[in-house]
């Protein structure tokens, strides 16, 4: 009888379709599956590339080595994924392998910078294919093209540990890479958006003169809805960074940096807490916005709020669009959203050129703000919630009103 496997997909539960042939065995562990996700990136470039080798080491016992590569992507978590092989040269330990197309999606989900791990092998019919060694290096390193910055030593991490002088196992080279050279402009620019907030290249640039884009969304809207807040202390949650101290990828951390109490007073300790967050955070892409809506859903249904509203500021993420129910209301498995939810407003529309940065918030706020009233009202009445009576009008104690004619 084949193994029989059991998970849980509470969180997963669109892949059910996927898994539902494997059922569990009453009364017994069957063992357990762990699935990651992760988002893809926008990056729609594809990169052709080919290597060659020099002085691998030899294998064969009758004859010298077969050698092929295999690419592995990193994920977040750290482990890697194989996302290319390339084909067995027969008996050589200087091959020169087939110039292969592969989308930089695929090899580094359109982080320039994301580790590539690279091994190299001598092919055995058997499939005990001997490991020769392996490098790292990154998209970035691989777009600089033919050059000594482009030439990776093998090396197997075994005899390096049991031989003293064992150097490496030969070397690899980058012979070609090329790629649609006006996207990858477009995506070196908006990394350098997104990057180093002391660099004025970056959105996120703190300038000591006047606020950035982020933050001038953050207190155009900020400052008109905490008034519709009683103690103004609101959970303010960032994602897309490496957080201290292990420099772990987070879609959801505080930015306050405390994880029991997120929350912060008003718009300016938001502000604050944003400025400070810069200062002890790496940007990291791609961004995943679902663990910061299920935080903000689990705390709802915790503080039994009514409703909530979810402020999020994003770097050119067009897909958002899709979202914004304006014209065609959003659809999940056939369901039908109930209301169109989200508001999708591009910043860069409401930068007023003249350098008037008090209209430009304005028109923002207000274009940002302007479906509310009527997603507040049509969520009551769909829930029946009546409006508390009006209070009676205050009268002041103790005085008399007069009035004379």
């Amino acid at each position: 009888m084949p193994p029989k496997l059991s998970f849980s997909l509470s969180r997963y539960h669109w892949l059910k379709p996927f898994f539902s042939s494997y059922r569990g065995i009453p009364g017994k562990k069957c063992g357990t599956i762990v699935l990651s996700a992760e988002e893809l990136g926008n990056c729609r470039d594809v990169a052709t590339m080919q290597f060659c080798a020099n002085k691998l080491d030899k294998k064969d016992f009758f004859g010298k080595s077969d050698p092929f590569m295999v690419f592995y992507r990193s994920n977040e978590d750290g482990t890697f994924t194989i996302c290319h092989k390339t084909e067995v040269v027969k008996n050589t330990l200087n091959p020169v392998w087939q110039s292969f197309a592969i989308p930089v999606r695929a090899l580094c989900n359109g982080d320039y910078d994301r580790t590539i791990k690279v091994e190299v092998y001598d092919w055995d019919r058997d499939g005990s294919h001997d490991f020769i060694g392996e490098f790292t290096t990154s998209y970035r390193e691989l777009a600089r093209g033919q050059s000594q910055f482009n030439v990776y030593e093998v090396v197997n991490p075994k005899k390096k540990m049991k031989k003293k002088k064992y150097i490496n196992s030969g070397t690899v080279s980058n012979i070609i890479l090329t790629l649609n050279e006006q996207r990858a402009v477009l995506n070196f620019f908006l990394s350098s958006l997104a990057g180093n907030p002391s660099q004025s290249t970056s959105l996120h640039y703190m300038n000591p003169y006047q606020l950035n884009a982020y933050a001038m969304a953050l207190k155009a809207v900020g400052e008109i809805i905490q008034d519709y807040d009683s103690d103004k202390m609101f959970p303010a949650l960032g994602f897309g960074a490496k957080i201290p101290p292990d420099s772990r990828v987070s879609h959801e951390f505080p930015l306050n940096g405390n994880s029991d109490n997120p929350h912060c007073s008003g718009i300016e300790g938001i502000l604050e807490a944003y400025h400070q967050s810069l200062k002890t955070v790496q940007l990291y892409g791609p961004t995943n916005f679902a663990p910061v809506v299920n935080h903000v859903a689990r705390y709802v249904l915790e503080e039994k709020y009514q409703y909530f509203l979810i402020m999020s500021c994003r770097l050119f993420q067009q897909s958002m669009v899709e979202l914004d129910g304006d014209d065609i209301r959003i659809s999940s498995r056939g369901k039908i959203a109930e209301r169109d939810i989200v508001q999708f407003v591009p910043f860069r529309d409401y930068i007023d050129r003249t350098g008037n940065h008090v209209l430009s918030m304005a028109r923002l706020a207000k274009d940002v703000l302007a479906e509310i009233p009527d997603q507040f009202i049509s969520y009551m009445k769909g829930r029946g919630i009546k409006p508390s009576p009006a209070p009676p009008p205050y009268t002041p104690t103790g005085h008399t009103l007069q009035t004379e004619i």
